[in-house]
């Protein structure tokens, strides 16, 4: 996933909350320099990074989720013209 938006949101979190990059690196098992591509958006941030992301950063990690399931969806299906439809599908499936 390339979401910049998502990335910036976890620079945000990361520097409102005064946390240093190597402590956001070490919890990814990352180094800064992939950690600081991910924060602008060049580098893909994987599902099974959002558990320790949530708990170095402090965020609940229900909220983060959610918010890095959206972003993948808008950023690799969000210019899809059906994509609408096709979400209430999903919704009727996962709900069955």
């Amino acid at each position: 996933m390339k979401s910049v938006e998502f990335g910036a949101y976890l620079k945000a979190q990361r520097e409102d909350k005064g946390i240093p990059q190597r402590i956001v690196a070490h919890a990814l098992d990352v180094d800064t320099s992939t950690l600081s591509k991910m924060e602008l958006g060049e580098r893909q941030i994987l599902i099974s990074m959002i558990k320790p992301l949530a708990d170095v950063l402090e965020i609940e990690f229900k909220d983060l989720q959610i918010k890095y399931i959206t972003e993948k969806i808008i950023s690799e299906l969000g210019g899809q013209e059906y994509l609408k439809e096709a979400l209430k599908i999903v919704e009727q499936k996962i709900q069955n």
